[in-house]
C-alpha cells in the first residue's frame, strides 16, 4: 500500500523548515527508522526517519524548498502490506503466535520469499520480519550515506558544511572509519584550493573574476535579521575594562587535574558565568528586558546565563538555566555538554531559549576589546577578551599580571551608564577574588 511520509512537528512555534538536503531518491529501497531528509529550521537541523519500510515511488520536495509542518516528503510503497497501527501495537503479534502453534517451524523458513506465504499469515508475517532485518538498517543510516548519485560516506553536518565551503563531497576521500568523511577531510580540500573549481556556479563572474552565489541558510538569515533588528532599535553603549585574573589563573590551574579525572575541562569560563550570575542578582536591572510596546520594563527574577557557541553554520547561543544557582563544578559540567551538543547540532530549539544576559568569549578565538551586539530583547551582553600578561603598578610596583579584557554593551533606553559600570565593577570583583566564587551559595 501506498503511504506518505510527512514534515513532522518541529517544536513549538515552529511552523515551517527549509530542506538541506533529500538522502533517498525515487525506486530506493528504504527502512523504518532510516534517514530521507534533513530539514533546518531557525535555530537547528534535524533529520527526518523514515515511518515505514518500502520503496520511494515519489520524492515531494528538493533541495532549498521550504515546506510547511504536514507537507508530504516522499511517498513510499509499504512492504509491510499492512497499515502501520498493528505494527505500532505489540499485542497482536502473540496473540496471533498462540493461535498458530503448528506454524511455528514455518516462519524461519519462509521470510526470504515472503510472497508465497502471504495469502495465509499476511497479517502476522510483517511484525517479525522487519524486527529480523533490524541490525541492517542500523548500518546503513548511521552513516546517511544514501544520497542522490551514489553513496558518499558522510552524516549530514559534514554535508551542510561542505556544501557552505563550496566542496563536492564526491571529490573528497573520506578517512574516517569505512572510509567516511570527517571535517578535516572537507578542510584539506578547501586549503588544497581545489575546491576553488566548485566555487563558481554555472561559470558566473563579476567584473574581477569568477565567483560563487549561494543561498543563505535559514539559520545565517535568522542571525541576519536578529542582527539588523538590534542595530535599528537598540541605540547602544560599550564600557571597556580590564580583570586581573592572576590568583583565579592560578586556582584553576591547581584544579585542573582533578577537574579532568571527572572528564571536564576547566577553562576560565565557569568562573566567568558564575561571577556574572552573582553580578546579575545584584544588579536586576542589567538582567532586565524592555517590553514590545517599550513602556515598561521587565526584571527577570531568574537568572539564565545564554553562551555564545561559534560553530561551522553560524554562532549559536545556547541557555544555561538558573546559572546563580550553579556551583562551579556544576557550570563547568553543563558548559561542557552544552558545548558538544551544539557542535555536534544534537541541540533543540528550547536549549536556545531563555536567556536574560549572553556571555561572547571572543578569547577563545583571539583578539582583545569589541562591541558586540545585543541578543535583543536582553539588555546587555559581555564580550571577554584573550587574557594577556600585562606591566601593572601594585603597591607601587610594577608587575606582571594577568588581565582578561572585558567589553560591555547595554541598552541604553534602559540602562544608564553608571548601572553599567557598577556592574562591571561588581564583576571585577568577583574575578579578582575567586574565593567568593568558591564559597558563593
Amino acid at each position: 500500500m501506498s503511504i506518505e511520509i510527512k514534515v513532522p512537528s518541529l517544536g513549538d512555534g515552529v511552523e515551517t523548515a527549509d530542506v538541506l538536503e533529500v538522502l533517498v531518491s525515487e525506486g530506493d529501497s528504504i527502512e523504518k527508522e532510516q534517514g530521507i531528509v534533513e530539514l533546518e529550521t531557525d535555530k537547528a537541523t534535524a533529520v527526518v526517519p523514515a515511518t515505514e519500510s518500502g520503496t520511494v515511488t515519489k520524492v515531494h520536495v528538493g533541495e532549498g524548498d521550504t515546506v510547511p509542518v504536514g507537507a508530504v516528503l516522499l511517498t513510499v510503497e509499504s512492504t509491510s502490506g499492512a497499515t502501520t497501527p498493528p505494527a505500532v501495537t505489540p499485542e497482536p503479534t502473540p496473540a496471533a503466535a498462540e493461535v498458530t502453534p503448528p506454524a511455528a517451524p514455518a516462519p524461519p523458513v519462509t521470510p526470504p520469499p515472503p510472497a508465497k506465504v502471504a495469502p495465509p499469515v499476511a497479517p502476522v508475517q510483517p511484525t517479525p520480519a522487519p524486527r529480523m532485518a533490524a541490525p541492517e538498517p542500523v548500518a546503513t543510516t548511521t552513516v546517511y550515506s544514501t544520497a542522490r548519485g551514489g553513496e558518499i560516506p558522510a552524516g549530514p553536518a559534514m554535508r551542510r558544511f561542505a556544501r557552505e565551503v563550496g566542496v563536492d563531497l564526491s571529490q573528497v576521500q573520506g578517512s574516517g572509519e569505512s572510509g567516511r568523511i570527517t571535517r578535516d577531510d572537507i578542510l584539506k580540500v578547501v586549503r588544497s584550493g581545489s575546491a576553488k573549481t566548485n566555487g563558481a556556479v554555472g561559470g558566473e563572474r563579476d567584473e574581477f573574476g569568477p565567483v560563487r552565489r549561494e543561498k543563505m541558510s535559514r539559520m545565517r538569515r535568522t542571525i541576519a535579521e536578529q542582527m539588523h533588528r538590534s542595530w535599528s532599535t537598540v541605540p547602544r553603549v560599550t564600557n571597556f575594562d580590564d580583570a586581573d585574573v592572576t590568583d583565579l589563573d592560578n586556582i584553576r590551574k591547581s584544579s585542573k587535574a582533578d577537574y579532568a579525572e571527572r572528564g571536564i575541562k576547566l577553562t576560565s569560563m565557569p568562573f566567568v558565568i558564575k561571577a556574572v550570575a552573582m553580578a546579575l542578582r545584584d544588579h536586576p536591572v542589567i538582567n532586565a528586558a524592555l517590553d514590545p510596546n517599550g513602556t515598561h520594563a521587565v526584571y527577570k527574577e531568574y537568572v539564565n546565563v545564554g553562551i555564545a557557541v561559534d560553530t561551522d553554520r553560524g554562532l549559536v547561543v545556547p541557555s544555561l538555566r538558573n546559572a546563580d544557582e550553579l556551583s562551579i563544578p556544576e557550570i563547568a559540567k553543563q558548559l561542557g555538554e552544552v558545548a558538544e551538543k551544539v557542535r555536534d547540532n544534537n541541540f533543540t530549539v528550547e536549549d536556545l531559549k531563555g536567556s536574560t544576559f549572553t556571555i561572547s568569549n571572543l578569547g577563545a578565538i583571539g583578539g582583545t576589546y569589541s562591541t558586540p551586539i545585543i541578543n535583543v530583547p536582553e539588555t546587555a551582553i559581555l564580550l571577554i577578551g584573550r587574557s594577556r600578561k600585562m606591566p601593572v603598578v601594585v603597591e607601587d610596583k610594577i608587575v606582571a599580571r594577568l588581565m582578561m579584557p572585558l567589553s560591555i554593551s547595554y541598552d541604553h533606553r534602559l540602562v544608564d551608564g553608571g548601572a553599567a559600570a557598577r556592574f562591571l565593577n561588581d564583576l571585577i570583583g568577583y574575578l579578582e577574588a575567586p574565593s567568593r566564587l568558591l564559597l558563593a551559595p
